[in-house]
């Protein structure tokens, strides 16, 4: 296959207006005094969370911040969130690549750890910044930029013939403009072996505004309106279903608690849902957010109400600075019985561990 007839490069191709879900991200809080204040927290947690964020900084949209409880510290959001002191501890166990991606490294920015599927890790950016990110001490400034530098990942794809799903991850993938992930995905819809695009972010829950047409056109199949193969019309325009993509959309988001889940946010997901798109949820367990039946079950609830598939519940990536949020495996297991013991089976998600070099998740419950 030759890269060089699939279109212009990912470089030079700025939005005319910022689109809202790009302001949202523009105005996020980036600063743990600033989350603190906003959130009327005793004094002795701005101290500990300036510490902590250091290492890793603070990011959290307005709209997500306003789903919390003010005063409140053990708001389970905010727990997601905010800097801890536990961060600064040294645990045994707890290591800056718990899952060793490093060495499933096939191209830069490509990933390949199980049979039939690869993942892209296309950027550093994201629209939240949680506490126990496994990735939050990714090499992220090694990845490839523009389009060109994209090839040597693109070309290993399409010489393995046995890759039949495309997992876009990142950082999030939905960070990046609908012109550039449209470009990115006519490269891959011209490897004739890929059958499934699945992309895994956190946008359409933190900021839902993310879910406008231009995503939709694009990862519905048709090409983001664009007057010709190089320029894109830019916000407000309408989306043009030009052609069809040979593949089924995936888009598994990441919600750990119904408050997460606001109107705005279940708006969004009707809407990919009404696009074609086959939605999942994966959850992580984490003590002080879910680690309760009662939580857990009215997640899968409101997932089932936003038309997403509850579809995996992780025990916690051992990565440092996480420990403080790791709830013990026999504790999951008992959750996951409650949950069936209140929910159809249709809503209860697997529990599941990743350990490196294994070829497929291990199931726990």
């Amino acid at each position: 296959m030759s890269l060089a007839a699939l279109g212009p490069s990912l470089k030079a191709l700025p939005d005319a207006v910022p689109p809202r879900w790009q302001v949202a991200m523009r105005t996020a809080v980036r600063d743990a005094a600033e989350l603190c204040r906003r959130l009327n927290l005793p004094p002795e947690y701005e101290a500990a969370a300036e510490r902590a964020g250091r290492r890793f900084p603070v990011f959290a949209p307005l709209s997500y911040i306003a789903r919390m409880r003010p005063g409140d510290p053990h708001d389970p959001l905010l727990r997601q969130v905010l800097p801890m002191a536990e961060e600064e501890a040294d645990v045994p166990g707890f290591v800056a690549d718990p899952l060793s991606e490093a060495t499933a490294e096939r191209a830069p920015g490509l990933l390949h750890k199980y049979r039939g599927r690869a993942l892209l890790v296309t950027t550093g950016a994201c629209a939240i910044h949680c506490r126990y990110c496994f990735r939050r001490n990714y090499p992220y400034d090694e990845l490839p930029r523009g389009m060109d530098e994209w090839a040597p990942a693109l070309e290993t794809i399409a010489a393995d013939s046995s890759i039949e799903e495309i997992i876009l991850s990142g950082g999030d993938p939905l960070t990046l403009s609908d012109a550039r992930l449209s470009i990115l995905a006519d490269r891959l819809a011209a490897i004739g072996h890929l059958r499934r695009l699945r992309i895994h972010t956190r946008l359409p829950v933190v900021i839902p505004e993310r879910v406008c047409d231009e995503l939709l056109a694009w990862l519905a199949g048709g090409v983001v309106g664009r007057v010709d193969n190089s320029s894109y019309v830019g916000q407000g325009a309408r989306p043009s279903y030009t052609q069809r993509r040979p593949w089924t959309s995936i888009v598994v988001v990441h919600a750990n608690h119904p408050a997460e889940l606001d109107d705005a946010v279940a708006a969004a997901l009707a809407r990919l849902a009404g696009a074609g798109v086959l939605l999942l949820n994966q959850a992580v367990l984490l003590r002080g957010v879910n680690d309760d039946a009662g939580v857990l079950a009215r997640l899968s609830q409101r997932l089932i109400e936003c038309r997403v598939a509850p579809y995996y519940l992780h025990q916690l990536d051992r990565v440092a600075g996480a420990a403080h949020f790791e709830v013990p495996e026999s504790r999951g297991r008992q959750l996951i019985e409650e949950l069936r013991r209140r929910l159809p089976s249709y809503a209860v998600p697997r529990y599941v561990r990743e350990t490196p070099g294994q070829p497929h998740k291990e199931l726990l419950a």
